[in-house]
């Protein structure tokens, strides 16, 4: 298993202490781990608006410019999944770090078995997690989850993927459908759907949570209630 991880510290020292311990985890454990050492948020940020790949950031909570904490509640604004875990000389952000959903806190100086295992819950929730698609859209590598998603439409050559954006890329349906699990419905030549952004079917359409519709072919009706039916025991 691969992780991507990021060591956010204005400290060049302590990130580096911490890229060695990560990378050290990985080999006892048998993971691979690419780990990139930013020296501010703002450094983070400008990666992370072109590669959204990463898995578990480890986050100074005091550093010049905007700190650990607003750093991670920007990204909790689109990304929920992602495994953070604050470092800190100073227990006293503990009730702040409840807002981003933070793993673990960690007060330095880290101690490797203190990190070992943080990172061995990191990656088995990450492994609990949902599966992930991943898109390369123009020129921009990164990972979908596939609880985000609510449809997918094509058009010619052309597939979007609706979700909080869109994402058109050439494909088929099919080259998707293939790689999605039992909580999506594929309506027709033209749709497949997360079944829990459903919420009404008629003889004629599918309405979904986000008051967008999407047409039932005839004959559907039926198959598609007891799929969702199916979905949710």
């Amino acid at each position: 298993m691969r992780y991507h991880f990021a060591v956010c510290d204005d400290h060049h020292a302590d990130a580096l202490t911490v890229k060695a311990l990560v990378e050290s985890w990985a080999v006892r454990y048998g993971y691979q781990a690419r780990v990139d050492v930013f020296p501010s948020a703002e450094a983070f940020l400008f990666r992370y608006a072109e590669d959204k790949s990463y898995d578990i950031l480890l986050l100074d909570i005091e550093m010049t410019g905007a700190d650990g904490i607003s750093l991670a509640k920007t990204i909790r604004v689109e990304n929920d999944a992602v495994q953070i875990v604050f470092i800190t000389g100073y227990s006293d952000y503990i009730a702040e770090g409840y807002e981003v959903a933070a793993l673990h806190y960690l007060l330095k100086p880290v101690s490797d078995v203190k990190l070992f295992e943080v990172l061995t819950r990191a990656a088995a929730c990450l492994k609990k997690e949902e599966r992930v698609l991943f898109l390369k859209i123009g020129g921009e590598s990164f990972r979908l989850p596939l609880r985000e998603i609510h449809y997918f439409e094509v058009q010619g050559n052309y597939v979007t993927i609706h979700a909080a954006k869109e994402y058109t890329l050439k494909s088929t349906l099919s080259g998707f459908e293939n790689v999605l699990d039992e909580r999506f419905f594929r309506i027709g030549r033209s749709f497949i759907v997360n079944l829990a952004y459903i919420r009404r079917v008629t003889r004629k359409q599918v309405d979904l949570l986000s008051g967008e519709w999407i047409p039932l072919p005839r004959g559907m009706y039926d198959v598609l209630n007891r799929a969702i039916m199916e979905s949710v025991l």
